[in-house]
């Protein structure tokens, strides 16, 4: 398999977030429209997905500024829990819940991507005031700066209405408004997507040019009225990492981790309710079954006789359709080696 890191460059608001397995979803509707993205067109790949995964895509990340022949950015701060502060000194004990309360803010870790393992205890946690003077615009940092609001992405919530198909109308009051969040990345801002691939099924260009026409068209909900449009700037070849140098797994992407794999788990729930696109948004029942799955920064301790060098983890899900029952969710995640020093 092939690692890549891809940049893209937000152009409008997203109504759903980057995320790998919707990512991927999309991915599949541009396979299934194009066959040649893929050897043997989508069926055939879906058919082995289980044991040989032909491409699995991370969650989006901020790109820092500075050197663009590195990929540095900004992932999650890893999701490792531990036991409540005891503080011995009881004339301290005022100053000590309000310096962790201070780290709680510090939610995003800086990862320059290379080949030793992340280490929780020398990572540089930052903010989210921090991760905008890294990664944003001069203009939305010196309006970020001046502003109650520090956010690189902000959600706005828009107002909408139902119409009545048959009278092109709200209908009589009272009516029945409702809110739609709407997230908008800060200007100038990068995002990397990793992309792990099987190189025997695909390669980068035909990848690229799947996610440049999602882009084009529009990512998630709202994509019709505009949203979710960005740019694939340029797609760069990593060496896979090496899994063996950690103890642990740090997972770029929501996943559904193999049951008995782990005898350890660190992770925040997160509840995809998912729906089908194209032809099938308009069919009788185009919900998917809800899946519950690890978020992205989620930590795994393999269990004893179980670590892998493979760089992703994770298992599909299938059965999640009524109306097409061959649908598949990734709940493969890429991952980096973690090295947690007990």
């Amino acid at each position: 398999m092939k690692w890549y890191a891809v940049i893209i460059e937000p152009e409008s608001g997203f109504g759903t977030p980057l995320k790998g397995d919707t990512l991927f979803g999309h991915f599949c509707w541009e396979v299934a429209w194009d066959k040649t993205l893929v050897e043997g067109g989508l069926d055939a790949q879906l058919s082995v997905y289980h044991k040989a995964p032909f491409v699995i895509f991370s969650s989006a990340f901020p790109r820092l500024k500075g050197d663009k022949q590195k990929v540095i950015c900004a992932i999650k701060k890893p999701a490792l829990a531990g036991p409540l502060p005891t503080f011995t000194d009881p004339d301290k004990r005022i100053e000590n819940y309000r310096k962790k309360k201070e780290e709680k803010k510090n939610q995003w870790v800086v990862c320059e991507y290379g080949s030793e393992p992340l280490e929780p205890t020398t990572l540089e946690s930052i903010n989210e005031q921090e991760l905008i003077s890294l990664c944003a615009g001069d203009s939305w940092v010196d309006h970020s700066a001046s502003s109650e609001q520090h956010d690189l992405y902000l959600n706005v919530t828009y107002a909408h209405n139902t119409i009545n198909r048959l009278t092109w109308s709200t209908g009589d009051p009272p009516f029945a408004p409702y809110n739609l969040p709407v997230g908008y990345y800060a200007p100038e801002i990068e995002l990397v997507v990793f992309v792990l691939l099987n190189e025997s099924a695909t390669d980068i260009e035909n990848v690229t040019r799947g996610l440049q026409r999602i882009g084009e068209f529009g990512f998630g909900r709202d994509a019709s009225t505009g949203m979710g449009r960005f740019r694939v700037k340029e797609a760069k070849e990593l060496p896979i990492p090496e899994i063996d140098k950690g103890n642990a797994y740090y997972t770029l992407a929501p996943c559904v981790p193999e049951q008995g794999s782990f005898s350890i788990s660190f992770f925040s729930p997160f509840i995809r309710f998912g729906r089908h696109g194209g032809h099938l948004a308009r069919s009788r029942n185009p919900f998917k079954n809800p899946v519950v799955m690890a978020d992205e920064g989620a930590v795994f301790f393999p269990a004893e006789g179980t670590k892998d060098t493979m760089p992703y983890i994770g298992r599909p899900v299938r059965g999640v359709s009524k109306a097409e029952p061959a649908s598949v969710v990734q709940g493969y995640a890429p991952i980096l080696p973690l090295l947690v020093r007990s």
